[in-house]
């Protein structure tokens, strides 16, 4: 089965730092850009960040320049979020979306990702 799987959302204090995590199983995320997404209660889908097959990063929020980055290991077919001076703006459910080699310019419509994670939920306390 093909399948991206976020985890490590939670509950943290304004200020505080989580670092998510996007695991592919059935597939290797090698040939793969894989972009995080959030959606806050009432919201619609946001694109946050993306990085591409080759490691380079592309910024779909100016709300989070600065305070989150993304990375990706290969070896452990994952990719990360790390999201540093949590706000409780950035609560959420913060999901992964693979497509293939390159990040796009601007955030796709959700059907034109190959695969998608079920989110992962991020709540930051004021």
């Amino acid at each position: 089965q093909l399948q991206l799987v976020e985890s490590g959302g939670g509950l943290v204090q304004s200020g505080g730092s989580l670092r998510l995590s996007c695991a592919a199983s059935g597939f290797t995320l090698d040939w793969y850009a894989v972009s995080w997404f959030r959606q806050a209660p009432g919201k619609e889908r946001e694109g946050v960040l993306c990085i591409s097959s080759t490691g380079e990063s592309t910024n779909y929020a100016d709300s989070v320049k600065g305070r989150f980055t993304i990375s990706r290991d290969n070896a452990k077919n994952t990719v990360y979020l790390q999201m540093n001076s949590l706000k409780p703006e950035d609560t959420g459910v913060y999901s992964c979306a693979a497509e293939r080699y390159y990040c796009s310019a601007y955030v796709r419509p959700s059907y034109e990702y190959d695969h998608w994670g079920q989110g992962t939920r991020v709540t930051v306390s004021s």
